[in-house]
C-alpha cells in the first residue's frame, strides 16, 4: 500500500537557524519558508537525492508542534510521511484493521498541495505517520 518515503519531519525551535544549519553546514538545498495555517506550522523542505527532510516550526502556541517542543525543547523527529496512490482507500483499509486516523479521518491539503492524513503513533510503534496522496 505505501509507496516511497516522501519526507521525515523534524520539529525545530528556530526555523531560520535550522535552515541555515542545513544550508550552510551541510550544503543542502532548502526551500523558502511556507506557512501552513491549517496545520499550525511553518515549513521548509531540505531537498535530498532520494527524499526530503521537512523542518517544522509552530505558527503559534496552539500548534501541535508547540506542544511537541514543550516536551522536547531542542526539537526532534516528529513524523514520517509515506506516499499512497489513493488516500481514501488507504484510510479505509487501515481503519478497518484498527488503525486510528487522526483529525476525524478527513484528508487535509498538505504543504505539497496534496491530500494528507495522519495515523496515531500508538498504532505505529510510537511514530506519527503521515500519508500523502501522489
Amino acid at each position: 500500500m505505501i509507496g516511497r518515503l516522501n519526507h521525515v519531519a523534524i520539529a525545530v525551535p528556530d526555523l531560520a537557524a535550522a535552515t541555515a544549519q542545513y544550508r550552510n553546514q551541510l550544503g543542502a538545498t532548502v526551500s523558502e519558508p511556507q506557512a501552513e495555517p491549517d496545520h499550525g506550522v511553518t515549513v521548509v523542505f531540505v531537498e535530498l537525492p532520494n527524499t526530503k527532510v521537512e523542518l517544522l516550526e509552530p505558527l503559534d502556541e496552539g500548534s501541535p508542534i508547540a506542544a511537541f517542543l514543550e516536551r522536547s525543547p531542542a526539537g526532534g523527529i516528529h513524523h514520517m510521511c509515506f506516499e499512497v496512490d489513493d488516500i481514501l482507500a488507504a484510510r479505509d483499509k487501515l481503519a478497518s484493521e484498527g488503525a486510528r486516523v487522526l483529525g476525524g479521518g478527513e484528508p487535509k491539503i498538505g504543504a505539497h498541495g496534496k491530500p494528507v492524513l495522519f495515523l496515531h503513533p500508538k498504532d505505529f510503534n510510537g511514530t506519527l505517520i503521515e500519508l500523502e496522496q501522489v
